[in-house]
């Protein structure tokens, strides 16, 4: 059981490093090799929400491999205050930045450039890795955790949510 937990921690972690560093690559090459998606890369309100859900999924990684560091140690307890002091931090500085995306949001609806679509997209990925982290849990993996989903027919809390608490 150590070693699944320890092994699932693991993937958990580097695959949202991973996903962090691809989006980034895919965003880049993207920029260089096609003129035509340089509004869409390079205006402001893309950028700004492709960079909050890279900030996210960062965030996301670096917890868990806090956990996973932790369950290497064989220590199963909570976060330790300092750690979470940091990530409640980052809740109110993610609060503040989704505020400010809603505030663009509005005003992307209103002026309808072209780059809406790709920047609403953005945005609402971003909103639900920060969703995912800091309230409920919103993606299901395994066939286990699926059929308990069904189940209970609720969302489970995060575990990130169940430590800050």
């Amino acid at each position: 059981m150590y070693h699944k937990l320890t092994k699932k921690l693991f993937n958990l972690f580097s695959g949202e490093l991973a996903a962090t560093i691809m989006f980034a690559t895919v965003w880049l090459m993207f920029l260089t090799s096609h003129e035509w998606t340089k509004p869409y890369l390079t205006s402001f309100t893309p950028l700004f929400a492709f960079l909050l859900l890279e900030f996210l999924l960062l965030q996301g990684s670096y917890y868990w491999y806090l956990k996973w560091r932790q369950a290497r140690r064989r220590d199963f307890s909570n976060l330790p205050e300092y750690q979470l002091k940091l990530f409640r931090g980052l809740k109110r500085v993610n609060l503040f930045l989704l505020g400010v995306g809603f505030v663009l949001v509005i005003y992307e609806l209103i002026s309808y450039p072209k780059e809406l679509y790709w920047f609403l997209f953005l945005y609402l990925f971003a909103l639900a890795e920060y969703i995912n982290y800091y309230h409920v849990r919103l993606s299901y993996q395994t066939m286990g955790e699926m059929k308990e989903f069904k189940r209970h027919r609720r969302f489970r809390r995060s575990k990130l949510a169940e430590e800050l608490e």
